[in-house]
């Protein structure tokens, strides 16, 4: 660092365990830019102040983190269309006179599928969850088409208002087969046609150190499981994935969309374009971070 470097940092609470210092420095480092990445607990009760004194100091850009992706947005300047309609953000551009703000989470799951072999359009998915990345992976399924969602929850109530957001938002009846996004207890999952899906797990059930929890534990719903994406990435085999593999499915954590969206968000930041030779660099520096 030295008087010209410019400084980009995330805010959330906690911050500790936050492996996006790692990705941003090794990203300013390979493409020869000049600035240093940090992370910041902030008090619920000092997020306005530390964002308005951010833009004083001339931070470029940040990334916003649990629990802060829709507190933050009453002190931002503007918002991304997509973001707006999601309710959530996740990285922070400067603007004329503050922040606008950005979903790149949808950027970063949407890359990993791809990775897979997997498109959305026409598919029908499973989701677990329904709080803030539930509600940005829902956004993503209609923004490309997929025919229907079954929205899993512990909360029928918090799942069913997201749902009726969504399906407002979209105004189709997903082929003539009702609504786009459809409502199920935890339990319910037997209501769901049989065959294979895409299942993607968006609770913190099973993170570490709690990894012997899973949201359902009844081995009967992974036959249901074609691939399975669990967006925890601590631990690397969470007992979600497990099961799914022990189903005969393909299973994935959430490595891959926590550096993908970070990637985007630079790319934000500094208007350049970063390669497969950086993203697999680091991604192996990320395994190696987490032990995998």
């Amino acid at each position: 660092m030295d008087a010209s470097s410019s400084i980009c940092c995330l805010l959330g609470n906690p911050v500790e365990h936050s492996i996006s210092p790692l990705i941003h420095n090794t990203l300013a480092e390979m493409l020869g830019i000049n600035m240093a990445y940090c992370a910041h607990k902030i008090e619920p009760d000092r997020l306005g102040e530390a964002v308005r004194g951010a833009y004083a100091l001339g931070i470029r850009g940040m990334n916003v983190t649990v629990p802060y992706k829709t507190a933050v947005i009453p002190s931002l300047i503007g918002i991304d269309d997509i973001a707006g309609k999601i309710g959530a953000v996740n990285t922070l551009v400067t603007g004329d006179g503050g922040y606008i703000g950005y979903n790149t989470d949808i950027i970063g799951f949407e890359r990993q599928l791809l990775d897979l072999g997997i498109t959305l359009p026409g598919r029908d998915v499973i989701i677990i969850g329904a709080g803030g990345v539930s509600r940005a992976i829902v956004y993503l399924c209609g923004l490309k088409g997929v025919r229907r969602v079954w929205l899993l929850n512990r909360s029928r109530g918090k799942a069913q208002a997201l749902a009726d957001e969504v399906n407002e938002r979209f105004d189709r009846d997903a082929g003539g087969e009702g609504v786009l996004v459809k409502v199920l207890g935890l339990d319910e999952y037997s209501s769901i046609p049989a065959g294979k899906y895409l299942t993607v797990q968006t609770t913190n059930v099973g993170m570490y150190p709690k990894t012997e929890a899973v949201a359902i534990m009844d081995d009967g719903f992974y036959d249901l499981v074609e691939t399975g994406v669990d967006l925890i990435f601590n631990p690397p085999v969470t007992l979600f994935m497990d099961k799914c593999m022990k189903a005969g499915a393909n299973a994935e954590n959430g490595l891959k969309m926590l550096l993908y969206q970070g990637v985007a968000a630079f790319e934000m930041w500094y208007d350049v374009k970063v390669g497969e030779k950086e993203t697999s660099h680091i991604l192996e520096l990320m395994k190696r971070k987490m032990g995998i």
